[in-house]
Order: C-alpha cells, then structure tokens, then sequence
C-alpha cells in the first residue's frame, strides 16, 4: 500500500482529469448520439413490457433454457424468425444522471488506482518521464478501451459503436499517462 502514499496526487488527478475530459467528449462532441435508436412502435412495445410486468435486469431473447436446448429443432427456428437480441430494463423514471455521474468518478478513481499499483510494481520510483507514460498509459487504455469489445463479441452491440468507446478509451489512457508522467515520484 506504500504505492497509495507515494502516488496519491496522480490518482486523484489523473481521474479528475479523465472525468472532465470524458464530460466534454460526451457533452460538445456529438460522435455517442447516434450509439442508440429508438424502436418502432415504442409505446406497443412499452405497453407490452409493462403487461408482462418485466423488470430490472438482462434479459436475452430468444431465451434458451441450456446449452442443449440451443440445438433444438423449435428454437432454432426462433432466432432464425427473430427478432434476436439482448434487452437492459433500468429502474423506472427519470435517468439518474447525477448517481451515474458520482459511480463513473468512483470508476475513475479505481482505475488510476490499479494504473499506479501495476506501474509501481512495474518500474518502481525515479522512472523517467515517457516510461511512465508508456506504462500507465497502456494499463489505463486497456481498462477504459479495450474492456468494452467484449460487448461486440457476446452481445452484438454495433461496431461501430464499440470503436467510439475505444476512442475515448485511447484519449482517457493519455489523459491518465500524461497525469502520471507529470507526478511521478523523482528521486
């Protein structure tokens, strides 16, 4: 835990930083609005959900009860009839902008966490200027971009989408290097 007194500033730094830039990359440039679509017949679909009283959670359709049971004859047919996809359900009302806005920050701060653990395991103090960059910025990139491609593999969300998210991984990891490069601890 000695890495937490030693590197403490760049944490806390380096996720306030990430927080303002991701603000602003969601906020001034518009290259997320287009992630998401609204369905056609909304509110058929809507009143269908609430009749069925669907709740919170992750929900895949068509649902297979086991592995054996995606091999069989009927439901195959199913995700061949589709639609086939997976479904997030949120609590009702208004989005939580402010929670979600505290939980991303709390994020941030775990992730520049783990950034200076695995870099001071790594080099060590008195490292020069671009290793450290190199090394934090790798750690953070990894974290903050590469981690959302799973969701384009298992659960088909567009690629183009998933590439936007990489993105703004990238600029978060040289955010977060460029913060560390800064602060780290010389001799």
């Amino acid at each position: 835990m000695e890495f937490l007194t030693e590197l403490w500033l760049p944490i806390v730094l380096s996720a306030v930083f990430v927080f303002f830039v991701s603000s602003i990359l969601h906020m001034v440039i518009p290259h997320h609005k287009s992630d998401y679509r609204g369905l056609p017949d909304e509110e058929k679909v809507l009143d269908a959900m609430r009749a069925q009283n669907v709740g919170r959670g992750e929900y895949m359709f068509p649902f297979p009860s086991s592995m054996k049971e995606l091999g069989n004859p009927e439901m195959i047919a199913k995700f061949e009839r589709g639609p086939v996809g997976y479904l997030t359900v949120i609590p009702s009302g208004p989005p939580a902008m402010g929670k979600s806005l505290v939980q991303w920050f709390v994020y941030t701060l775990v992730v520049s966490a783990f950034v200076a653990y695995i870099a001071d395991l790594a080099m060590g103090p008195t490292q020069e200027y671009l290793r450290v960059f190199r090394v934090t910025g790798a750690i953070a990139v990894l974290v903050y971009g590469i981690a959302c491609v799973n969701d384009s593999i298992w659960k088909g969300k567009p690629w183009s989408t998933t590439a936007k998210f990489v993105f703004d991984g990238v600029i978060y990891g040289l955010v977060t290097a460029g913060t560390f490069g800064w602060l780290w601890p010389t001799a």
